[in-house]
């Protein structure tokens, strides 16, 4: 999404985990995804192999126009994407899949990562998105891991106390950027 709102144009290469491309993995041995490759005009190559850093490059590099802005408060956006990254992935993570972490039940699993939701809540309770009243980067970084939370047991989600996580991510969900990104791509395999 941060690709897109600045404006750089990339081929997207859909892949299947379970059978890694060896193109990918000359690319990137550490074998996750997503994976950037920058070339320049003398076939130079640089690898960003992390969301956020990709998010960061879009960030830096490009204008990305009136309606995104980098956080003015910095640090609350590390803090805030480090515990997206963190604390909540991990119980995200057992929640989906509760089967791997038999160490909690599903619903403590859920619990884990409602902390988190709270705080986003809360923060949503001062401002139109989660760190000012303008999009920043931490809404694009954090917004698909919510997405994945509620869509673990979306009637529960539709009925919790978290009204306002709600409208914003409904609105991503929503959004002309989010649907423009959402485009199926074939497998590669290569």
């Amino acid at each position: 999404m941060a690709l897109k709102l600045a404006g750089i144009e990339v081929e997207i290469r859909e892949i299947s985990l379970r059978e890694k491309p060896a193109h990918m993995l000359q690319i990137s041995p550490k074998a996750t995804v997503p994976v950037l490759v920058l070339q320049d005009d003398q076939d130079n190559k640089q690898v960003i192999e992390e969301s956020i850093e990709i998010m960061l490059f879009a960030l830096k590099n490009h204008a990305l126009g009136s309606n995104i802005h980098a956080p003015s408060r910095a640090h609350d956006f590390k803090k805030l994407v480090s515990e997206n990254d963190g604390n909540f992935k991990q119980s995200l993570d057992a929640y989906k899949y509760p089967e791997r972490f038999p160490n909690k039940t599903q619903m403590q699993h859920r619990a884990d990562g409602e902390i988190f939701l709270q705080k986003l809540e809360d923060l949503l309770n001062q401002h139109a998105y989660l760190l000012s009243d303008e999009v920043n980067m931490a809404d694009i970084a954090i917004f698909p891991f919510i997405r994945q939370f509620a869509a673990v047991d979306s009637n529960w989600f539709e009925a919790a106390a978290y009204p306002k996580l709600r409208v914003w991510l409904n609105a991503w969900i929503n959004s002309e950027l989010f649907n423009s990104v959402m485009i199926k791509n074939p497998t590669f395999v290569g």
